[in-house]
């Protein structure tokens, strides 16, 4: 396993050298390293360590979701209000609903199983998502109307409802009990919950931080440690009391950057850098992950499937969106952004196969389909356009310099 995680540090580098050089995103080098050396070509990297691949995701999730904390403002967030709250869920949820439909008539599902699908699907990519919003705020871009903010704060709580109602629809399959009313009721309280938990937890921290002395790396240590026991609290949680524990991750980081601006850049940088190795890692496991023979059987279908889904999930964000003083420039980029999938379909793409579900196959080959077609798609399109659909917002620049001198 050692070996392993050596070969995938060395060659993660070398391909964010040579690919950075020609302008292609980096994640894709990654992608295509961990197919080359999974399973299904040259079968090198120990299957223990592919064996962490959901490990590895949680733990991705969590340093980027403080580094997005990290760089949310409070006068953004007070700009955004309503439309960031139904960013985290209307775009999921018409996006879900229509591959019910889309996967029972194109694909032969069952309307369960192509629920299961519909909810692996309706979650965007954190790990594309957030590193391409926080550099549009230190660019400056979008940041006058909080564009980068309001895809932030929606995305992070997008991931949850996703994640809720795919289990919910296993459950059913599964013969269990399952009450998909009071499971939709659960998702507000999850959120408003994890939020709660997130400012206690922030505040604890400041405190710890202000009465004793930490060196900056102690204190990326514990708030990342801090993080993941945020996150494992609300999964022993599941099943008696709805704790989204990743959004309240989400808040430590804000909460942090709000009552102490120089504590919060400090450790925003030490973030990236962490980060660097921590995608490296999660993307060589994903590329490891694809069953390449299945996915190309049915590829072309499967394209299908994650284009129709994509287009209605655009109908969620204007929908969202309506009554902004967003232009339709803006509201196009926002559309475009929620594109990327990887993270949450390479976590949970398995999981129906791994339970007996019966098109178990197809949906993994479509969940991999959907991270292959979108994940560079979505993060070539938010790079390309950001400059062409949003304004720079001068001020922002300058300020951000200011705080990174002093």
């Amino acid at each position: 396993m050692v070996l392993s995680i050596g070969i995938v540090i060395v060659l993660g580098i070398l391909c964010t050298k040579l690919l950075s050089k020609v302008k292609i995103p980096v994640f894709l080098g990654f992608l295509v390293t961990g197919i080359l050396l999974g399973p299904y070509v040259f079968n090198i990297l120990d299957h223990a360590f592919m064996g962490l691949t959901q490990e590895v995701s949680i733990l991705a999730i969590i340093i980027l979701l403080l580094r997005a904390g990290l760089g949310l403002d409070r006068d953004a967030m007070r700009k955004i209000g309503r439309p960031a709250v139904e960013m985290s869920f209307v775009p999921s949820l018409i996006e879900g609903i229509s591959i019910i439909l889309i996967g029972h008539y194109l694909l032969g599902l069952s309307f369960i199983e192509a629920g299961m699908l519909g909810f692996i699907l309706a979650a965007v990519s954190p790990a594309i998502l957030v590193p391409r919003m926080l550099d549009l705020i230190y660019k400056g871009l979008g940041v006058e109307k909080g564009i980068p903010t309001l895809l932030l704060a929606g995305s992070a709580a997008d991931d949850v409802v996703a994640i809720t109602i795919f289990f919910a629809f296993l459950g059913i399959y599964n013969g269990g009990n399952i009450n998909i009313v009071w499971n939709l009721v659960g998702i507000p309280i999850s959120l408003i919950l994890g939020i709660i938990i997130g400012l206690i937890t922030g505040i604890f921290l400041l405190y710890i931080f202000k009465r004793w002395k930490f060196s900056d790396t102690e204190k990326l240590l514990i708030t990342l440690a801090t993080g993941i026991l945020l996150n494992a609290f609300g999964e022993l949680l599941q099943g008696i009391i709805p704790v989204a524990g990743l959004v309240g991750v989400m808040v430590i980081g804000f909460l942090i950057l709000d009552r102490n601006p120089k504590l919060g850049q400090t450790l925003s940088k030490k973030y990236s850098k962490l980060w660097m190795l921590a995608e490296i890692i999660v993307f060589v496991l994903l590329g490891s992950q694809l069953d390449i023979p299945l996915v190309m059987s049915v590829i072309g279908i499967g394209i299908l499937v994650v284009s129709l889904g994509l287009i209605f999930r655009f109908l969620g964000v204007f929908i969202s969106l309506a009554g902004t003083d967003l232009n339709y420039k803006e509201k196009l980029f926002c559309m475009v952004s929620y594109i990327p999938k990887a993270n949450v379909q390479a976590t949970i793409g398995a999981v129906p196969l791994a339970a007996g579900v019966a098109s178990g196959e197809i949906i993994l080959a479509v969940s991999a389909i959907s991270i292959i077609y979108t994940a560079p798609l979505g993060s070539i399109l938010i790079k390309l356009l950001s400059k062409r659909l949003l304004t720079s917002d001068e001020s922002t620049i300058r300020e951000k310099e200011t705080i990174r001198s002093n």
